[in-house]
């Protein structure tokens, strides 16, 4: 089974590259609850992760980050922090994670950890202190008395804020008389950054994690840190006002109806990561140790995850997660789309940072299901040609799709919190569903009767034993294509300057050193085939072209050598061509 993954990696610890581990890198997003169950309770765990950290390094990843395994009541699953230091007992130990951690420097990978820092849980020991006004913890969350309507003569909350799971952000609290505020669940209340406590004791977690081995985090929920302070003549904290065109979110009790100017992508925000950077650095310096990253979760404007890197006098995230293209294309966007986003971010980035492409991740339906099936390797393919950094979901890697759920086996906060009739709209269930390792019960994933959520239909024929096994698949050609982007200098540089044409994107990637091969990315994103002379559209093209990669259904084996000036891309395929 490991042999065609270890063919994929031969010869790459005789690179000699003077990049950092993390310049040009390869993440890999695991989900732990539904990646690898090693105790057959069904829920995922640590131990199962380390029994599949060989598959992670063959996919050939450089840093692999790990979705919430901190103690956790797991009201959203793990981003409902109830101990900072200690692992979620489900999950594992401690000692499971240090073992992990150590397991995966052993097979040359960097393990990630998803930092929650917006919020804890309502169970946390912080949180009950100061629900009980404890002098110290007392302003560690935000609280306020809230206003009486002048008409009923009512105790209502504060604002009209709403939280990201609908309905007020604020929650009555019987026992210390005031309303805190929660912009996610009602059971996770927001920390208040405007205390220095709250700041040093969020730094502290940093360092102890680090400490432990971690290599660095992703950090959750970035814009939501800040809130707009209590406005002094009104005593209360300002309204957010209602969107222009109602009709995009017509419901005033989601989160959506509601511009947010104060609750949402505050500056203090992108202070808070440069804090954080300065943070890590520090450590690295003082322990001499390789150098710890931060991966940032933000859904903003461009102009902010543009500063997320850095202010020319600070240093801020090394990876600001790139949700353009995750959030703007979809199976009817054009290759001109494409084009535009690939620009969009590489044009202005600043210098000497790193360009990162994000498709799929827990909180969105599948890549597959997004883009059509029919795309799942042109996408890939696109992902690991760009240049910088590339982040694969689990999963993604063989082509997963969406795995529909029930309204009876609906688990996700988001969703439940909705009805029979809307809860498809919201919930994060199906991207969930447990990894289809082999055609035995349960997808090879879990031992149980009944994992935590069902595995779908299907996997008997679609896993990554099958697929592995196949003269030709979807994994496959992930590995295909990424041996390529780790073994040729061609896709190290920095630059790319796509063209479309009828539908076709095309974009050439070459040796920075201008020592090694030059190749043409081509893409069909349309449903029509289009017949293409490539030498109009890349330098380096002979008469032939050598089809390094290309989809599954482009009825092309790798290495065919084939007419550049006759050639015709198929519907929905992509193509790694290698100039000769």
């Amino acid at each position: 089974m490991w042999k065609f993954l270890s063919l994929c990696v031969v010869g790459l610890a005789l690179q000699a590259s003077a990049r950092d581990w993390w310049e040009n890198g390869n993440f890999y997003q695991v989900y732990p609850r539904s990646f690898r169950d090693s105790n057959g309770d069904g829920v995922g765990d640590l131990n199962g992760v380390a029994q599949k950290i060989e598959y992670l390094r063959d996919l050939g990843m450089d840093g692999v980050w790990l979705s919430p395994i901190m103690k956790s009541p797991m009201s959203d699953f793990g981003y409902d922090i109830s101990d900072y230091y200690q692992v979620q007992a489900e999950y594992g130990s401690l000692d499971d994670l240090l073992r992990l951690i150590e397991k995966a420097h052993s097979v040359g990978l960097k393990l990630i950890l998803d930092f929650v820092p917006n919020h804890t849980s309502d169970e946390h020991e912080w949180f009950q202190k100061s629900v009980a006004n404890d002098s110290y913890y007392r302003d560690f969350y935000v609280w306020h008395d809230g206003k009486i309507n002048s008409e009923t003569g009512e105790r209502e909350p504060p604002s009209n804020w709403l939280s990201q799971f609908k309905y007020s952000a604020w929650e009555w609290n019987e026992q210390r008389q005031q309303y805190y505020l929660h912009q996610f669940g009602v059971k996770q209340p927001d920390l208040n950054y405007r205390n220095p406590n709250v700041v040093a004791a969020m730094k502290d977690v940093l360092n102890f994690w680090m400490d432990h081995g971690i290599d660095g985090f992703r950090i959750d929920a970035v814009p939501f840190l800040f809130e707009s302070e209590i406005d002094p003549e009104t005593g209360t904290y300002p309204d957010e006002p209602v969107i222009a065109d109602t009709s995009v979110c017509p419901d005033p009790s989601d989160w959506c109806h509601l511009q947010h100017p104060h609750t949402n992508s505050l500056p203090e925000c992108i202070d808070m990561v440069y804090q954080w950077r300065q943070v890590i650095d520090i450590w690295k310096l003082e322990h001499n140790s390789t150098t710890k990253i931060l991966l940032t979760e933000a859904y903003t404007s461009f102009e902010n995850l543009m500063r997320m890197y850095g202010d020319g006098q600070r240093n801020g995230s090394h990876v600001p997660f790139n949700f353009e293209m995750l959030a703007s294309l979809n199976k009817d966007s054009t290759a001109e789309d494409y084009r535009y986003y690939v620009k969009h971010w590489v044009d202005n980035m600043p210098e000497d940072v790193y360009a990162n492409w994000v498709l799929g991740n827990h909180d969105n339906r599948r890549v597959a299901s997004r883009f059509g099936p029919q795309r799942k390797d042109l996408l890939n393919i696109f992902l690991q040609t760009l240049p910088g950094i590339s982040v694969t979901y689990n999963g993604d890697e063989y082509g997963a799709e969406d795995v529909e759920f029930s309204w009876e086996d609906t688990v996700d906060p988001q969703g439940c919190n909705a009805d029979p009739e809307t809860y498809q709209k919201y919930t994060r269930d199906p991207v969930r569903a447990p990894f289809r390792w082999d055609a035995t019960a349960n997808a090879g994933f879990s031992k149980a009767a009944k994992t935590w959520l069902p595995v779908g239909e299907g996997y008997e024929n679609n896993n990554v034993q099958a697929q592995l096994a196949a003269d030709n698949s979807h994994l496959k050609i992930f590995l295909a294509v990424n041996k390529l982007r780790r073994e040729e200098p061609a896709f190290s540089g920095k630059s790319v300057d796509p063209v479309v044409v009828d539908n076709v994107l095309l974009y050439e990637r070459n040796p920075p050193s201008g020592n090694g091969d030059s190749f043409l990315v081509v893409l069909n994103i349309g449903d029509v085939d289009v017949p293409l002379n490539l030498g109009q559209y890349a330098k380096k093209v002979g008469q032939q072209v050598e089809v390094s990669v290309s989809s599954l259904q482009s009825g092309i084996e790798p290495g065919q050598v084939v007419d550049s000036e006759n050639f015709v891309a198929k519907a929905y395929v992509g193509y790694v061509l290698r100039l000769i």
